[in-house]
């Protein structure tokens, strides 16, 4: 699933519908210190596309947009690209600035968020031009050290995992912080579940955690130490299945462990019931998207 459940694709009712079985059910993936994007069957788990990233890009988020085309920011920009490799957009930041969310809005615009001082929130139209902007003061100085992917939300406010604060908090657009908790680690991303609780992937906290955004805590956690055959390294982007489990980008970059799984998915008993085993053409997954493939 992507973002969250109201403004994501077409592609994230399709994952509601169908559970995680689907033998046509594809894997988009991207990561920190990794040159590739690319689309893996989950079925047989073999790589299906590549795109080969730039030198010094750093990925850290990827969709594939209503149209079909590829969507993924790296750390100078976002880009949007077509099947055949096309590059249909390129938006670049500024030097000093690291953009790492890309999301396409129900809108059919584009929502990029750039860390800098001020951190910014951009809207694209669909040609990838900048209609608008909004800044807010992160509190994190170190700009790498800001936040990783931003996810918007229908009643028009922002969900924004904090890395360098260990928490999350929930900004309007009038830049009014109206929800604010205390998650631990580094998070990196969110998504909305069915009830209204939030999944947060806390980094090198090895965990994951749901939170009460009414009551402003968290519920639950699972950690490396709940799950079995397989461990937790930097939990990066969680995604949800209507059957409960969860996958996890399990990054492996701050590890020296290289034999861990790069996806994991777990069960609502913290049982691993899929994986991507770690291999020498795919490394340090921190971002997926999970869509179905045509016929």
């Amino acid at each position: 699933m992507k973002k969250n459940i109201f403004g994501s694709t077409l592609f994230l009712m399709v994952i509601l519908i169908s559970g995680s079985c689907s033998v046509h059910e594809k894997l988009l993936i991207g990561g920190c210190n990794w040159d590739k994007v690319a689309i893996v069957d989950k079925n047989t788990k073999a790589i299906e596309w590549i795109h080969q990233l730039q030198n010094g890009d750093d990925c850290n988020d990827v969709e594939v947009t209503k149209a079909g085309n590829i969507l993924y920011a790296y750390k100078g920009g976002a880009r949007l690209i077509t099947k055949s490799q096309e590059v249909i957009w390129d938006f670049k930041v500024e030097k000093g600035q690291e953009l790492y969310t890309a999301t396409e809005l129900p809108s059919g615009e584009y929502l990029l968020a750039v860390c800098a001082k001020p951190s910014r929130i951009i809207t694209l139209n669909s040609k990838g031009e900048k209609e608008n902007e909004q800044n807010f003061d992160s509190g994190i100085a170190n700009v790498h050290g800001q936040f990783r992917q931003i996810l918007p939300t229908a009643n028009n406010t922002y969900i924004i995992p904090l890395m360098g604060k260990g928490e999350v908090i929930e900004l309007t657009k009038a830049g009014d912080v109206i929800r604010r908790v205390k998650v631990g680690g580094n998070p990196f991303s969110i998504k909305v579940m069915r009830d209204g609780n939030w999944i947060v992937g806390c980094g090198d906290a090895h965990k994951y955690v749901i939170v009460d955004p009414v009551k402003q805590i968290v519920r639950d956690s699972v950690a490396a130490t709940d799950v079995s055959k397989a461990a937790l390294l930097f939990v990066a982007e969680p995604q949800l299945y209507s059957n409960g489990n969860v996958m996890i980008a399990n990054w492996g970059g701050h590890s020296k462990d290289k034999k861990q799984p790069s996806l994991i998915e777990i069960n609502p008993k913290n049982q691993v019931v899929w994986e991507l085993p770690a291999n020498e053409k795919i490394a340090n997954v921190s971002a997926v998207f999970s869509f179905k493939a045509k016929k």
